[in-house]
């Protein structure tokens, strides 16, 4: 994939499975592509739970230990709050907030993302742990890699971390 000289990149690393920094990365996301940046999304550990693309608790993996961490995630629609969740009842009333004030909503800033054509790709690594396979994952991961060819793509970009 070859980008013109002139044109910026930005690398996303999101390795957090909380509703709000998955909604600060995809604000991110789409605003840099929207203002003609190259972007990429890397998903790793919990992360990878924005994902997923069965929706709500789902005991995937083949070892106990792997089932018991894919079905505690659950998914896109369990992400919690990182503070002051109250129960799983904080991103419900987060969405609701977003809504009123016309803002876009997670699963908006996912489909955004995609016709935006952000890179969305997945840690290897960490599926390999999680024992989760690209089947699991949305039709909008673009490919499962390993951290060194994250790096070598994103060689030249800025990376944040979410």
């Amino acid at each position: 994939m070859s980008t013109p000289v002139d044109k910026k990149k930005i690398s996303i690393v999101c390795f957090s499975g909380d509703f709000d920094k998955m909604v600060a990365a995809f604000t991110v996301a789409t605003g840099a592509a929207a203002t003609n940046r190259e972007v990429t999304m890397f998903f790793t550990f919990w992360g990878l739970n924005a994902l997923k693309k069965k929706k709500g608790r789902v005991a995937t993996g083949n070892s106990l230990m792997a089932r018991a961490f894919n079905f505690l995630m659950g998914g896109i629609n369990n992400l919690p709050l990182s503070r002051l969740n109250f129960f799983g009842a904080s991103p419900i009333l987060m969405t609701k907030m977003m809504k009123d004030h016309n803002v876009a909503t997670l699963p908006e800033l996912v489909e955004a993302a995609h016709a935006l054509g952000i890179r969305i790709v997945a840690c290897e690594m960490a599926m390999k742990i999680l024992e989760v396979e690209q089947s699991d994952m949305i039709e909008e991961v673009e490919s499962v890699v390993g951290v060194a060819t994250f790096l070598n793509e994103s060689e030249n970009s800025h990376i944040i971390f979410i």
